[in-house]
């Protein structure tokens, strides 16, 4: 098999490696499509440390079984699957068999990856988006622009999309949302009386979800919030001490950490999920606007780490 690691700052290296022979209760999967998350931006950025082994990345699987070890005979081999694993940049990966699902019938790998749009669902279970809400969502790449194809699947009244780049709103309008505004928009919009918007009186959103990953974008997400209403942080917020506005407090508002760390439940979410997309209520297709070999890892990585202009995501297709 063939597998990429990272070697070095923003620099990967394809090596041969032995194909692995799945275990009990594990499956050996060809893999045909990887997500490139922005996740692994800071190792990839930073590369291993001084005598540490080179990285192994990727986890947004999606692949062909080729074998099944004991106690995993329920899926057969040539079936199509994506689930919860890794390392994702390689040809061949084993697999936890009870971390699998069925990629839907009809729908290529590269847009039937579940684990991360299994992330985005599982936050929105425990978001209170009922039919008719005001939602918004900050922040519109990959994960922005999914979380507002999930949250229309619940019916609400009017979807507001926030982004400085206008490409992303033009892509946020055209997959649903009524209100595409830049940040520096948002304070006069939430000020305003709603009469020339399509939600009432009051503009401000009854659930606001946060995919930028950043305090600037926490701070703007804060503000669309009404009094009683919901902030669900789904961006990913690595490390250390990012401020919420205290206005929240006095709005009475509700916080939702939108990450999960628990598997059965992030399996169940990429069950509905992955049901979202064979009945064509989310689809990745505007979404992977990139796809690579293994030699174009270095290249997805920094179109990502760059915001390239017309990207939103990358798939690596070995």
């Amino acid at each position: 098999m063939l597998i990429s690691r990272v070697v070095s700052a923003r620099t990967s290296r394809i090596e041969e490696a032995p194909t692995p022979h799945p275990g009990p209760g594990q499956v050996l999967v060809e893999i045909l499509a990887s997500g490139v998350c922005t996740s692994d931006l800071t190792p990839w950025r930073e590369g291993p440390a001084s005598g540490a082994d080179p990285i192994a990345l990727g986890h947004e699987i999606a692949g062909r079984v080729v074998a099944a070890g004991p106690g995993a005979a329920r899926w057969r081999e040539g079936e199509l699957v994506s689930g919860l694993g890794g390392p994702g940049f390689a040809t061949h990966a084993v697999l936890d068999a009870g971390l699998l699902l069925p990629v839907p019938a009809g729908v290529e790998p590269a847009h039937a990856i579940g684990e991360p749009i299994a992330t985005l669902e599982e936050a929105l279970s425990r978001t209170p988006i009922d039919a008719g809400s005001r939602v918004a969502v900050v922040g519109l790449g990959f994960m922005g622009l999914g979380l507002l194809q999930l949250a229309r699947t619940r019916a609400p009244r009017t979807l507001i999309a926030v982004d400085p780049n206008p490409e992303a709103r033009r892509r946020a309008l055209d997959l649903g949302a009524q209100v595409a505004i830049h940040p520096d928009e948002v304070a006069a919009f939430a000020a305003a009386d709603g009469s020339a918007d399509p939600g009432g009186a009051d503009p401000r959103a009854d659930v606001v979800l946060e995919a930028t990953g950043v305090t600037p974008g926490l701070a703007t997400a804060s503000i669309l919030v009404r009094p009683f209403g919901t902030l669900c942080v789904v961006g990913y917020h690595h490390a250390g001490t990012a401020p919420f506005d205290m206005e929240l407090w006095y709005k009475g508002a509700t916080v939702v950490n939108g990450f999960c760390p628990d598997h059965p439940r992030v399996m169940r979410a990429m069950a509905d999920a992955l049901g979202h997309v064979a009945s064509r209520r989310f689809t990745f297709a505007p979404l992977v606007t990139h796809r690579f070999g293994l030699d174009g890892i270095d290249e997805a990585y920094s179109l990502m780490a760059d915001r390239a202009p017309g990207f939103v995501k990358a798939v690596i297709e070995p």
